[in-house]
């Protein structure tokens, strides 16, 4: 397996096109449109956007292969002394994908998966995945942690419970005191030791990226032909504006994105098409109270039921 970067690059890119094809497929409606773009310092990537499918209200799944200077707010983040920095320059690649569906009972889906480079011979992996239903389904929420377990348990048996918490913690709202949905897994970092060579952590990021176009087909066919009241778009567009506050406030990838001058629109992607709030808004009808309840971390969703 090569793990130069131009490979997993390739990679990357390769994974965004599967991804597109799949989904598109299960939408049976909405094609994904192709946006080509360049980076100011180096690289570039493709947006592809799919707007007004029959399930998908908005889905974007992006690649990207940025490099160039590295820049003093990712250095800062970094904590590469500045005596260190001199000349460094960096290279970023991964996909990142966001979907958001006209109905409230086909769940939110989101993930990433990247990786780093500095020309100082620094690298490592990172990403995540996760889901965020607008009404919770613990059957559901089961299936999908089964589904991440089983490829985590393949790589190494201590990366789900270890990135599990990881995404409990990170997919977090402080200010609200509640989890995004109902997680998944989160990792940054991952790099080569004395139980994983580079081949094997870039092993356990494709099979993650592999993972997310059959568990999320699997979740849009099952959810697709649900009714739903008015009751439950109004708790959706409440649950929307959750997701955007966290994407803008507290989401290191759109943080990472904006310090490296990258691509506004790319970066904003994963933005919802329409989003409420509203002030001091209490869970009333049942399955607002039984979906808000279960915002927390340390939930044994492999064991839910």
């Amino acid at each position: 397996m090569n793990t130069d970067k131009a490979s997993i690059g390739h990679f990357f890119q390769e994974l965004q096109a599967d991804i597109c094809d799949k989904i598109s497929a299960a939408d049976g409606k909405g094609k994904f449109e192709i946006d080509d773009w360049r980076h100011e310092k180096g690289g570039g990537g493709k947006s592809r956007l799919l707007q007004n499918g029959n399930i998908l209200e908005k889905a974007g799944v992006n690649f990207s292969a940025v490099e160039g200077p590295a820049p003093e707010g990712l250095l800062k983040t970094l904590e590469i002394d500045a005596n260190q920095s001199e000349d460094l320059s960096f290279f970023a690649t991964g996909v990142s994908i966001v979907m958001h569906p006209f109905s409230p009972m086909v769940p939110i889906i989101h993930m990433n998966v990247r990786y780093f480079e500095l020309s100082n011979g620094t690298y490592w992996f990172g990403g995540g995945i996760d889901l965020t239903p607008h009404i919770i389904d613990k059957s559901q929420a089961q299936y999908f942690h089964q589904e991440i377990k089983k490829v985590c348990d393949k790589h190494d048996i201590d990366y789900y419970p270890k990135f599990k918490k990881w995404a409990d913690d990170y997919f977090f709202l402080p200010h609200r005191n509640e989890t995004r949905g109902v997680g998944g897994i989160f990792f940054d970092r991952l790099l080569e030791n004395e139980k994983h060579t580079k081949e094997d952590i870039f092993s356990f990021v494709q099979d993650i990226g592999n993972l997310f176009a059959p568990v999320y087909s699997h979740l849009m066919e099952l959810n697709k032909e649900k009714d739903f009241s008015e009751e439950h778009k109004k708790w959706q567009y409440l649950r929307r504006g959750r997701y955007v506050e966290f994407n803008l406030v507290w989401d290191r990838g759109t943080k990472f994105g904006l310090q490296t001058n990258g691509r506004t629109e790319s970066i904003l992607m994963s933005m919802p098409p329409q989003a409420n709030w509203a002030y001091d808004y209490q869970a009333e009808k049942d399955f607002e109270k039984e979906t808000a309840v279960l915002l927390k971390k340390e939930v044994d969703w492999v064991n839910i039921i």
